[in-house]
């Protein structure tokens, strides 16, 4: 038997983002420039020129690197903006 919820949709979503922030992860590629990704970076981010060069050099080093943590939607817009030149990204929550 199903028991109905007394939590609206609205209010399990406002849960999530309290509980659970999303990642925004970007990938290393064999394509694009450093100076290319760390602009991306500052432009889907608004972080500064050396934060971009930092999390270009992670993902260079280790394969990927967290560029945005925070709500669901802000991630999805800022792995949007970084794959307008078609960089890998993932969103995680």
């Amino acid at each position: 038997m199903n028991v109905p919820s007394t939590q609206t949709d609205e209010e399990v979503l406002d849960e999530v983002k309290v509980q659970h922030p999303a990642k925004a992860i970007l990938f290393n590629d064999e394509v694009h420039t450093f100076d290319e990704v760390i602009n991306q970076i500052i432009k889907a981010t608004g972080c500064d020129f050396p934060t971009a060069e930092a999390m270009t050099w992670e993902v260079h080093n280790t394969g990927k690197s967290c560029v945005y943590t925070g709500e669901l939607v802000k991630c999805l817009q800022v792995t949007s903006v970084l794959e307008e030149i078609e960089l890998m990204t993932q969103v995680e929550v």
